[in-house]
């Protein structure tokens, strides 16, 4: 990016009230915003000159004034069972991981929110890195724009538009969305907003590893679906896969999860749990959950562990996943394994990595702490 551009504003990073905000200081009326959102979100287009319903002034003042730039792709690539990965510059240094996931009735985008992650889970490769920094609002929306122009949904095409379209969102790839709240939430109100991509709310999932407080802050400011990453059903276990459990331990998260459902777009909370082999499957794991979650509507979407260099962890067997999910299905709680999808390309689950510059010297601080292979296997 040039000083030049660098000095302009990226209306990509404005959300609805922010773009009317800007508007007003150019001394244009709010449905130049409306407009505005039409043109860069619904229709992809970055030119100002293009924007015919625009004022020739109007246009004028944004060509001097304002841009549309968002990173630029470092790497595309298809999986065997078609997921898609794109790598994004971010600078720095950094690059961040987002990935499209096909299927027969919907078409999901996984989205990241910082480059790295903080919280160091210890299933995830992402945490191994450290962390960098948190994105921008319109880093995060790019990933959605970017996968509508490479998926065909500004093209015209109706026949790629409609078999590939986004229709769901996910705030799961690299990083914690709550620790990068206010960006994070300026995007998700992009995707909801008619003029922008008119998600619904029931579409547009974040995905929390248990900030309590800006869990209730997203209750309150913009309720949309909500995914926990719980992983344990006790605060000792928890506290080793989860090292955020030690701030916000369980019995303040359940009570979390409670006050969210008030106003949640969807009456249940979905659990994500990544199966382990001998650390947290065990047959007396899924009936701890039960009694963790009996008064919480939910689901649970049983993730098996995706590999990943130097983890030291293994995958569930496939027969141990069954009983793990009968014990809870038999309970009455909606349970769904998922099905692993791109990890030929390192795009499954847990394997997102991208690159970055870790400002925090996880490698040095972590190098004393024992292995999570270590805990006592449960029998």
């Amino acid at each position: 990016m040039t000083a030049a551009v660098a000095a302009k504003t990226n209306l990509l990073g404005l959300d609805p009230q922010a773009l009317v905000s800007c508007c007003a200081d150019w001394g244009e009326k709010p449905f130049r915003a409306q407009q505005l959102l039409r043109w860069i979100h619904q229709r992809g287009e970055d030119d100002f000159a293009a924007m015919s319903d625009l004022a020739k002034s109007f246009r004028a003042l944004l060509a001097e004034r304002a841009c549309v730039v968002q990173p630029a792709v470092l790497s595309d690539h298809v999986s065997d069972d078609g997921t898609r990965k794109w790598l994004l510059d971010v600078g720095g240094g950094n690059a961040i991981e987002t990935v499209f996931i096909p299927e027969a009735d919907r078409g999901t985008l996984c989205v990241s929110t910082q480059a790295g992650c903080a919280v160091n889970c210890a299933f995830c490769s992402t945490g191994k890195q450290g962390f960098s920094r948190n994105l921008r609002t319109d880093e995060i929306i790019a990933q959605l724009r970017h996968a509508n122009r490479a998926l065909g949904q500004y093209d015209g095409d109706s026949t790629v538009a409609g078999n590939r379209r986004i229709s769901n969102v996910v705030f799961m790839g690299m990083g914690e969305p709550l620790q990068n709240y206010a960006a994070t939430i300026a995007a998700a109100r992009l995707m909801l907003d008619d003029r922008a991509y008119g998600l619904s709310r029931r579409r547009v999932t974040v995905s929390t590893s248990g900030v309590v407080p800006l869990m209730d802050r997203l209750r309150d400011e913009c309720p949309v679906a909500l995914a926990v990453s719980l992983h344990a059903p006790d605060d000792a276990l928890r506290d080793r896969l989860v090292p955020l459990n030690r701030k916000y331990p369980l019995a303040e998260l359940m009570a979390a999860c409670r006050r969210y459902l008030e106003r949640s777009p969807r009456d249940f909370i979905t659990f994500e749990y990544v199966m382990l082999d001998g650390i947290n499957d065990a047959d007396a794991h899924a009936r701890a959950l039960l009694g963790l979650v009996a008064d919480i509507p939910c689901k649970f979407n049983l993730i098996p562990f995706n590999p990943f260099p130097d983890s030291g962890l293994r995958r569930s067997g496939r027969d141990r996943i069954r009983s793990f999910a009968s014990i809870l299905a038999d309970a009455g709680i909606v349970t769904t394994v998922r099905r692993t999808r791109g990890d030929d390309i390192d795009a499954a689950c847990g394997q997102l990595a991208g690159a970055v510059r870790d400002r925090t010297r996880l490698v040095e601080r972590s190098s004393s702490v024992p292995p999570i292979a270590e805990l006592s296997r449960c029998a």
